[in-house]
């Protein structure tokens, strides 16, 4: 891993920090893959409860794609359909991840930074941070998945709004339509987003990512095979230990200790 893809860890809270912060952590070809492999491995590591995304600094969570490779990695078609493939990677590995997931915003985010932010659960922002798609003024059609996130997130009418016009959204707009969920004070930023992810970390884990796989069944329109495996999910819960421990720790009157199992 380079160090442009940054890892830091707190008990149960990891942390992916785009790191170029001179770019305004634009986010180049090879941070693509790295951010899906790294997502993957966060996904797979038991003592992981959830994770953030955030940009190194505060002037930025990511400006977009580095549009200065356009001109080699995604100069004609073969080259496009390669760099799409790494990009929709890591959207696709964010947004399966069975963790909660939060993208942290300070700044600027733009372009392909608001498909990594959409990809998360939930999007928290500093005062002051802007959103856009400029993809209309690259003569870029913007992809699928974060196009239907969009939708699922401000409706289509704003959707269309966003992507027609190309223009900058000021955090209380994106707050109002439903863009972001949460608009805190850039000095308090982080410790909301931290304190708030504790408290996620305590409930039980098996609770949580059979609730994201329900909300991620709805978003994909649930068929047979969603409702089998979810089905599958409930029953696993009622023969876990965390049940066992949960029902205990109610009666006693006291706070349980989850372990995801």
């Amino acid at each position: 891993m380079s160090d442009e893809i940054l890892v830091e860890r707190d008990g149960g809270i990891a942390t992916v920090v785009f790191n170029r912060p001179k770019m305004r952590n634009a986010v180049s070809l090879a941070m693509w893959g790295e951010i899906a492999n790294v997502t993957e491995t966060l996904s797979r590591d038991d003592a992981v409860r959830a994770v953030v995304y955030r940009g190194a600094g505060r002037d930025a969570f990511a400006s977009g794609a580095d549009i200065s490779e356009f001109k080699e990695n995604r100069k004609d078609t073969e080259t496009a359909l390669a760099y799409n493939k790494k990009t929709e990677a890591a959207y696709t590995a964010i947004r399966l991840c069975p963790k909660p997931t939060v993208a942290m915003v300070f700044g600027f985010c733009m372009g392909g930074a608001m498909a990594l932010a959409m990809a998360c659960d939930l999007r928290f922002a500093a005062g002051g941070s802007k959103f856009g798609i400029p993809a209309a003024k690259l003569s870029i059609i913007y992809g699928l998945d974060p196009v239907h996130q969009l939708v699922d997130l401000v409706g289509p009418a704003y959707a269309k709004d966003i992507l027609y016009s190309a223009r900058t959204l000021d955090a209380p707009e994106a707050l109002r339509i439903g863009f972001i969920q949460r608009l805190v004070p850039a000095a308090e930023l982080e410790a909301y987003t931290y304190d708030y992810l504790r408290t996620v970390a305590e409930n039980a884990p098996l609770s949580i990512r059979g609730t994201k796989a329900q909300v991620q069944a709805i978003f994909e329109g649930v068929n047979d095979g969603h409702r089998k495996r979810l089905f599958d999910m409930g029953i696993e819960t009622f023969n876990s230990q965390d049940y066992a421990e949960g029902t205990r720790a109610f009666l006693e009157k006291r706070k349980p200790a989850f372990k995801g199992k």
